[in-house]
């Protein structure tokens, strides 16, 4: 059926051209099917499904109530790529157009999903979700920094938690895009920006939830490079509970929702105090054990008793000091009686050695007229005057024979 399209110069009001744009469309696609990505997943308390089918670069809306839903053969989830068959329809009041989704079947992995889990093995590959790369949080942050957008649910919420939990801890916000092209990059400079000036004890960077293509930024490659990098442990806040971002993995502790992560940053006042006064408590009894200690020790150094106090430490040092001065003259004496000994046998051995003891025995010394020593009959002839030298006086005499 073909519509005849009223004069271009009529004016119309909203209903009447909507009317109209619903009746276009409801005729001319009544039995159509159409493959894409769900994407945005969200079932009804009633059993009705409505969610959106998206390619590459458009969207459309899908609804599919509780009866078709019924007959689905699997279970769909964001990501899925699929084939709805149904017809479309014109939702008035919004002026929006959807497709009644009759019949759904799956049509392979969709192209996200596909793309995440490839960037997650590369990632995983180079160790960025290493467990040993996770910092801990510090235990009393003084500023907690907060990479989000500035109009977002999430900020109002960490900061109700904050007002809640503990007003003395700083928020400090570094507005970021969170949803779009430009996301990535202004999310990876606001997490350089914390780092490079050192303006926050513990990093939370998220969004509160949104679509699976909402929260694609988070899975960017440079924002878990970023995160990872991070020299200020980061909390990873991406959503709702059930979804999830590649930046969870890469940081130090994910939280299920950007409360939760307020809650994990942010120790409680209350606890804080308690915890100080359980330390107070037990100083307290420390301190007080250790003079009573001191105190009862004290009591038992009587005049009588120290005086045997001292005589028990004295003792065993003067015994020490008796059997050193003992020893050390037993070494003397023993140092002198070796000596002695050496000296007696020494003269004994220079008194052996002696010329005038040799003489004693029947020696002589025997010289020629220039005082040299004769010791063969060769150095003499016959006629020379030579002087002997017995133990006593001295004697000259000639040279008779030689021989």
């Amino acid at each position: 059926m073909q519509t005849t399209l009223p004069l271009a110069d009529n004016v119309f009001s909203v209903t009447q051209i909507t009317e109209l744009i619903s009746e276009i469309l409801v005729t001319s696609f009544k039995f159509i099917t159409i493959e894409g990505e769900i994407s945005n997943w969200r079932p009804s308390s009633a059993g009705h499904i409505y969610f959106t089918l998206k390619d590459d670069t458009s969207q459309i809306r899908a609804v599919m109530f509780r009866g078709a839903a019924y007959g689905l053969s699997f279970r769909p989830k964001d990501g899925d790529k699929v084939r709805c068959t149904g017809s479309i329809s014109v939702y008035a009041p919004q002026g929006n157009y959807q497709i009644i989704v009759s019949k759904m079947e799956a049509s392979g992995s969709g192209n996200i999903l596909q793309m995440i889990e490839e960037r997650k093995k590369k990632l995983n590959a180079e160790g960025l979700f290493s467990a040993e790369r996770k910092k801990k949080l510090p235990s009393y942050p003084d500023t907690v920094g907060v990479v989000t957008s500035p109009t977002g649910a999430a900020i109002r919420d960490i900061l109700n938690i904050a007002k809640r939990r503990n007003p003395s801890v700083n928020i400090r916000l570094f507005p970021a895009i969170v949803q779009g092209d430009e996301a990535a990059q202004t999310i990876v400079k606001m997490i350089e920006t914390a780092n490079f000036y050192n303006l926050c004890d513990v990093l939370i960077v998220g969004r509160g939830g949104g679509s699976l293509e909402d929260l694609l930024p988070f899975s960017e490659e440079s924002v878990v490079r970023a995160v990872a990098a991070s020299r200020i442990p980061v909390i990873s806040a991406v959503g709702h509970d059930i979804d999830w971002a590649l930046c969870d993995y890469a940081a130090d502790v994910r939280a299920a929702t950007p409360s939760a992560a307020a809650e994990l940053a942010i120790p409680l006042k209350t606890e804080i105090y308690d915890s100080i006064n359980t330390y107070k408590k037990e100083l307290f009894e420390c301190i007080t054990r250790n003079v009573e200690t001191k105190r009862l020790l004290i009591r038992s150094f009587t005049p009588d008793s120290f005086e045997t106090r001292f005589r028990t430490i004295q003792q065993p040092l003067l015994n020490r000091f008796d059997n050193a001065r003992q020893q050390l003259k037993d070494n003397m004496n023993k140092k002198i009686n070796d000596t002695r000994t050496f000296i007696q046998n020494s003269r004994i051995i220079l008194e052996n050695a002696s010329p005038q003891t040799i003489f004693n025995r029947g020696y002589s010394m025997v010289t020629d007229a220039e005082g040299n020593i004769i010791r063969s009959a060769s150095q003499v002839a016959e006629g020379n005057e030579i002087h002997i030298k017995p133990s006593q006086g001295e004697i000259k005499a000639r040279v008779i024979q030689s021989k």
